[in-house]
């Protein structure tokens, strides 16, 4: 009985969306010189206006001029990606007995959702405060990329004083118990979108161990420690001074340190661009951080006639482990329903 509930729920719910006509628009968050702007297509972060240590104001997430090119791009520029974040391995996996068939839209294996993951569909905006939030929903539905079950989410994004930016991303199912790791897919230049590459970007990543990955990026089930690798970031280092060992950038899965009070979300990084004096501060409840440096930029033409290259920016995506449904050593990221996926992100800006 509770089961038909839910779904006559859902069914209302989606009838309701269906029924209003939804229009992609652009929603500006500001306060002071502190601003940000979101599109509820993708439930997309567009920009973050932030000053430098003179005042200057610069845009430092890289974009496109129009929201219509979000819609047809590969970078997946500041989106939601979901229902499952990063890399589902072969495309598939089991839950409860029955295997379920994931769109392979990454050679066989499955790659933030699907082809048309969250981060290609049209949300509903649900509530919207210039100097306090935008709030976006979406109904995901049974089966959707080959994922099980009708599934609830909303993001918000929220400013807090005039230097802090959280986002709130929400997810519950209806009927089946489902898979979800969302993530946003931001990326960063503090020097400003505009200024080049971040290899001078001084980086500090609460994480001393990553989740390798074979030729595919798929992970390899293992979980290893970065001391004397690459992949050491615990004392602050510019993100360029290894790339002599790692030709082709990170892109690695990080296994956060966990809080020392209960309840208190973890530390993940601080990023440093020196020349401007910007800072990033960046705190989660999820225990892994995927740490990408723009490696398959080429010549992507970007907002203002700004064409980005390799490395022209940066992505701290907070997430539960890549291909956890295929690792029970993994965190698992099931939600059974009546249960509720919460993922938390709270960025602080400065400037020195």
């Amino acid at each position: 009985m509770a089961n038909i509930f839910s779904f006559c729920v859902f069914i209302v719910l989606s009838l309701l969306c269906f029924s209003k006509a939804q229009h992609v628009k652009v929603y500006e968050l500001k306060r002071g010189y502190f601003s940000a702007k979101f599109t509820n297509y993708g439930a997309t972060m567009l920009s973050v206006i932030l000053p430098d240590k003179t005042g200057k104001l610069d845009d430092v997430v890289l974009g496109y001029d129009l929201v219509n090119d979000y819609k047809n791009d590969t970078t997946y520029f500041g989106t939601i990606v979901g229902r499952v974040a990063n890399r589902i391995g072969g495309a598939n996996f089991i839950l409860n007995g029955v295997t379920y068939k994931t769109d392979a839209n990454d050679g066989k294996n499955t790659l933030h959702g699907g082809s048309k993951g969250f981060s290609d569909v049209i949300w509903t905006v649900k509530s919207y405060k210039k100097h306090s939030h935008v709030t976006f929903s979406y109904e995901s539905f049974d089966g959707e990329e080959g994922f099980p079950g009708n599934l609830s989410v909303s993001v918000t994004y929220m400013l807090l004083h005039k230097n802090k930016l959280a986002v709130k991303m929400m997810a519950k199912p209806l009927i089946k118990p489902t898979p979800v790791n969302l993530a946003l897919h931001t990326y960063w230049n503090l020097g400003g979108h505009n200024s080049g590459d971040i290899m001078s970007h001084t980086l500090k990543l609460f994480g001393s161990k990553i989740t390798p990955v074979d030729s595919e990026l798929i992970p390899t089930g293992e979980i290893v420690p970065v001391r004397k690798t690459p992949y050491d970031f615990r004392r602050p280092r510019k993100i360029g001074s290894k790339f002599d060992q790692l030709p082709h950038g990170y892109d690695i899965n990080y296994v956060l340190h966990k809080s020392r009070r209960s309840r208190h979300l973890r530390k993940v990084a601080v990023v440093v661009e020196s020349k401007c004096g910007r800072k990033m501060e960046l705190w989660t409840n999820m225990p892994g951080v995927q740490f990408y440096t723009s490696n398959m930029l080429k010549n992507e033409k970007g907002r203002n006639g700004t064409v980005y290259g390799k490395h022209a920016g940066f992505c701290l995506e907070t997430q539960g482990f890549p291909d956890a449904v295929n690792h029970p050593n993994f965190p698992s990221q099931i939600v059974k329903p009546r249960g509720i996926y919460k993922h938390f992100m709270v960025y602080r800006f400065t400037a020195h």
